[in-house]
């Protein structure tokens, strides 16, 4: 996929993602690890954003994750950032620290260096939270070097945001 795609397709998704969240009433905050601002970069540039989008969190340290979000140390130590456990407390942080009903959190190893067997380069766990409904988690392995790693990891946020306003609504 040419970057120009790419782009393309994280507009036209980053739209889609406004109209559900705007046609739900529902507001929107993110929280990167990985993506350093990518998600919120994605969905402010759409025009009209400021009605659906609260906020965005940057948390590339660990320290950043506890203190912004309420990612308990001992989650950090027994699981590593890069992890489902991680994700899900910061997608549920990102609501209690903001005004935001929906969240999405995604960390992983974008590379080239940074990976292990355990977690190699690539690695990217995301998870996407909404009040009164299960944090929902996942973890994909993207091909590619930093750049499409992080793009591709921008749009699995975007897909997961539009999959779980698609469910059934939230008791309000």
């Amino acid at each position: 996929m040419s970057h120009d795609n790419a782009d393309t397709d994280i507009h036209a998704l980053a739209e889609r993602v406004g109209k559900a969240l705007a046609d739900q009433n529902l507001t929107l905050a993110t929280a990167e690890s990985c993506t350093g601002g990518l998600i919120a970069a994605a969905i402010t540039a759409i025009p009209g954003s400021s009605a659906w989008f609260d906020r965005g969190f940057v948390t590339y340290s660990n320290h950043a994750k506890g203190e912004m979000l309420g990612v308990h140390p001992a989650t950090l130590e027994s699981h590593g950032a890069v992890s489902e456990a991680v994700v899900t407390e910061m997608a549920e942080g990102a609501i209690s620290a903001s005004d935001a009903e929906v969240s999405v959190a995604v960390s992983g190893v974008a590379g080239p260096g940074g990976g292990s067997a355990a977690k190699p380069v690539g690695l990217v766990c995301l998870a996407w939270g909404m009040q009164r409904r299960e944090t929902r988690a996942r973890s994909v392995h993207c091909e590619g070097g930093r750049e499409e790693v992080r793009r591709r990891a921008v749009v699995l946020a975007l897909e997961g945001i539009l999959d779980m306003l698609s469910g059934p609504p939230a008791g309000r």
